[in-house]
């Protein structure tokens, strides 16, 4: 199928201001079951220079650079995409061992996941959790993945939250509620604390009427012999082709759609707005 997303952003300031350059996660990943077939970036006011690279964890960002002074800020990153069906589950884990848990990737890819393995936010509690997911699954590495998905869907009260930081991995365990920001954070805490590499993607999800105008959050985790694989806690499963991806971090705080400062004191205001429906 093909997906046609719009995505604005309109900041309001009551006083003129000057911006900054701004830095954009507006641009969708390539994946093998999908690719970008149309893409269109349109800001007001008039950018004088729009750069569009590729940052050190492979996502494309767009920085806008401004020159006059501006009352108001417009972002819209409209695209097309061909998302196609596939077996999410069609790999072959290699080495072998790395089917159970725990298990210790070859050299040639640790070095690689080192920041993707980070412990910084795994508690003893949070250690106790996923040891309790994972003796559920019979310590085997992908019903592991599936049964932490389908837990914290089932048993946690999702929140809509969309601003401020994701809750602390903890603060969510405990108090059992949270937004997909929260959720994904928590599921990255608990793979690392079993030694699975682990990510926080930040992108657009269709066919979810709760989802479908917000922008979504899961994670990626890697396997070997199979790479990087999603799996989306509020919505219990691995991803199929319904997940349209827009950045992938080992820190869940450096994917926000637009980030910028500006000069001159005002108060500001956004508005935000996200459609998706099948092109």
């Amino acid at each position: 199928m093909n997906l046609k997303v719009r995505h604005s952003l309109v900041y309001e300031y009551d006083k003129p201001i000057g911006l900054n350059p701004h830095t954009l996660y507006l641009y969708p990943r390539s994946y093998p079951h999908q690719q970008l077939i149309e893409y269109t970036l349109n800001v007001q006011p008039e950018p004088s220079k729009v750069v569009r690279n590729v940052d050190a964890e492979d996502n494309v960002q767009q920085i806008v650079y401004f020159a006059a002074p501006t009352s108001r800020l417009v972002v819209e990153a409209t695209m097309v995409l061909s998302s196609d069906e596939f077996n999410v589950f069609d790999f072959v884990l290699f080495p072998f061992g790395t089917r159970n848990m725990p298990f210790q990737y070859p050299e040639r890819l640790y070095k690689y996941l080192i920041p993707y393995l980070s412990r910084n936010e795994i508690t003893p509690y949070i250690e106790q959790f996923a040891r309790q997911i994972a003796a559920t699954a019979k310590w085997e590495t992908v019903p592991f993945l599936v049964e932490l998905s389908r837990y914290i869907y089932e048993n946690f009260a999702y929140q809509l939250r969309v601003e401020g930081d994701a809750f602390p991995p903890d603060n969510t365990l405990r108090d059992r509620y949270g937004s997909c920001r929260d959720y994904s954070r928590l599921f990255i805490a608990a793979c690392r604390s079993l030694g699975i590499a682990a990510r926080f993607v930040s992108g657009y999800l269709y066919g979810n009427p709760q989802q479908e105008h917000e922008l979504h959050a899961w994670v990626e985790v890697y396997l070997p012999g199979a790479g990087w694989r999603g799996f989306d806690p509020t919505e219990g499963k691995a991803i199929a082709n319904n997940h349209i991806s827009l950045g992938a971090s080992a820190d869940f705080d450096q994917l926000a759609p637009v980030m910028g400062t500006f000069h001159g004191e005002a108060t500001s205001t956004l508005t935000t707005e996200v459609d998706i429906d099948p092109a």
